[in-house]
C-alpha cells in the first residue's frame, strides 16, 4: 500500500513537472515570436540577424522543456522511495 501511494504522487509530480514545462515552453516561445515579429516590422533589413537569434532562442527554450520531461522521467522511473 505505501509502494502505491509513493507511485502515485511521483506520476502527480511528473504530470505538474511536465505540464509546467509545455506551458513555459509555450510562452517562451510566443514571447520570442512575437518580439521577432516586432523587429521585422521595426527594420526589415536586419532579417537575417533576427531570424538566426529567434533559431537559437527557440531552441535553447525548447531545449530547457525537454530537459525538464527527462528530470520528470527520471523520478519516475528511478524512485529511491519504491523498493
Amino acid at each position: 500500500m505505501e509502494n502505491a501511494i509513493i507511485a502515485a504522487a511521483a506520476m502527480v509530480g511528473v504530470g505538474i513537472t511536465m505540464g509546467l514545462a509545455a506551458i513555459g515552453a509555450g510562452v517562451g516561445d510566443g514571447l520570442v515570436t512575437s518580439k521577432f515579429i516586432d523587429g521585422i516590422t521595426r527594420q526589415p533589413e536586419a532579417k537575417n540577424t533576427l531570424f538566426v537569434n529567434t533559431l537559437i532562442s527557440v531552441g535553447l527554450i525548447e531545449s530547457m522543456a525537454i530537459i525538464a520531461t527527462v528530470m520528470a522521467l527520471i523520478m519516475l522511473f528511478n524512485n529511491p522511495f519504491v523498493q
